[in-house]
């Protein structure tokens, strides 16, 4: 199968291109420069997306999608910077997921062995400076949502909603791994213009930063290439005003 590469930006040019475009692509070793962590504490995060319980919430009938769920306050200005909040059901309204909007969708909660790795709380700071830097100093309410999708029941379905937009300001899509599978190509389009690309993450910490008014995205199904086919990622939101209720 055919992949496009991604159109890989440097750290140094992330802000720019992610401000003209409505969004960038960083490859890991640009990520390590942007986020301030090396490349052991990134990859000390990997091993926590083993043990992910199966989203119950597929009205698909699916089982391909395992998930954990956990939101956070990033405030530059206050004395503790990063706070996790009491854990919360994760809710968007209809206009955004037509499949599964509406309703509360209450997932296992993240390890906390994983929020004590300097690499969270590190990728979390960067995301949020980047958001303010673009849209201006405040605090960010933040949705992080690890995923596992594979392809033990055949086809997994990285958005089974199709092309989408979160109703936050920003969405970040890091790819922790991809092993035995076939597809999964990210496709991002301009909310109100013909323009629009497509390419496949490949290389584990790859960063995909989304300006979620301005573009809509989707990922295509994965198909299994060996016994145990699964494409992890780590995604994260950023929204002004406080998270999503009903």
């Amino acid at each position: 199968m055919k992949y496009f590469s991604p159109p890989y930006i440097s750290a140094a040019q992330f802000e720019d291109h992610l401000r003209e475009q409505g969004h960038a692509v960083m490859a890991p070793e640009s990520l390590r420069q942007w986020a301030r962590c090396g490349a052991t504490e990134l990859a000390a995060l990997t091993p926590f997306w083993q043990d992910l319980p199966v989203d119950q919430h597929l009205r698909d009938g699916g089982r391909y999608r395992f998930r954990r769920h956990g939101s956070f306050v990033v405030d530059a200005s206050a004395q503790t910077p990063l706070q996790m909040m009491p854990h919360r059901a994760h809710w968007q309204p209809l206009d955004y997921n037509a499949l599964h909007g509406g309703i509360e969708r209450w997932f296992q909660p993240l390890a906390p062995e994983l929020l004590a790795l300097p690499a969270w709380r590190q990728l979390l700071l960067a995301l949020a400076a980047t958001a303010s830097r673009l849209k201006g100093e405040q605090p960010w309410f933040i949705e992080a949502h690890q995923f596992r999708i594979d392809t033990t029941d055949g086809i997994g379905r990285p958005t089974p909603e199709g092309a989408h937009r979160d109703g936050v300001d920003f969405v970040a899509v890091f790819l922790v791994s991809r092993e035995g599978i076939k597809g999964g190509e990210s496709r991002v389009f301009e909310a109100d213009g013909p323009r629009g690309q497509r390419f496949t993450m490949t290389e584990p910490w790859t960063l995909l930063m989304l300006d979620d008014e301005r573009v809509i995205h989707e990922t295509t199904p994965i198909q299994p290439q060996a016994e145990h086919g699964h494409r992890d990622t780590l995604v994260i939101t950023l929204r002004r005003r406080g998270f999503l209720n009903p």
